[in-house]
């Protein structure tokens, strides 16, 4: 975070609050003009501290109600396991995160579904059926006391 300077921090911290925010009202919030508000956004993106603005939807609305963690374990670990792994997962829409992590276990899954008939579907069909995985341990959310996006913005 070297490269960021107050202002910058505070274009970040409203963008990533308040992404539908028009860049007029941006350039008020943190006192600047326009035009120069626009240049640091867009030399925020170029430098990767901006990687994109997104709707945040509500899964209870889209049929997605179900969310569950599943731990998952591989038979070797080696680079050519994690990697296949990896390729076979990336495309699953209904896997939110993959986390390769240290511990009893090598990846960590977030994935939402409609229900439980869908997710048990989901994976035999899927996670099971990826070479190398040889256990699963499903962990069901009952209720999610606190879920963001927002990254605390350090000086």
């Amino acid at each position: 975070m070297t490269n960021l300077d107050a202002i910058d921090k505070k274009i970040l911290d409203i963008l990533q609050r308040y992404g539908k925010i028009s860049n007029v009202e941006l350039a008020k919030r943190v006192n600047l003009s326009a035009t120069p508000c626009q240049e640091r956004v867009k030399r925020l993106e170029r430098e990767g501290f901006l990687i994109g603005v997104y709707a945040h939807l509500n899964p209870q609305k889209l049929n997605a109600g179900l969310q569950v963690f599943v731990e998952v374990s591989l038979e070797k670990t080696i680079p050519a396991v994690f990697e296949k792994f990896a390729d076979s997962i990336k495309y699953l829409e209904e896997v939110l995160e993959c986390h390769m992590v240290a511990g009893g276990f090598d990846y960590l899954l977030k994935i939402r579904t409609a229900d439980m008939d869908e997710y048990r579907k989901f994976l035999g069909r899927e996670i099971t059926s990826i070479p190398g995985v040889i256990q699963t341990h499903t962990y069901f959310v009952m209720e999610e006391v606190k879920s963001t996006h927002l990254i605390r913005l350090r000086n």
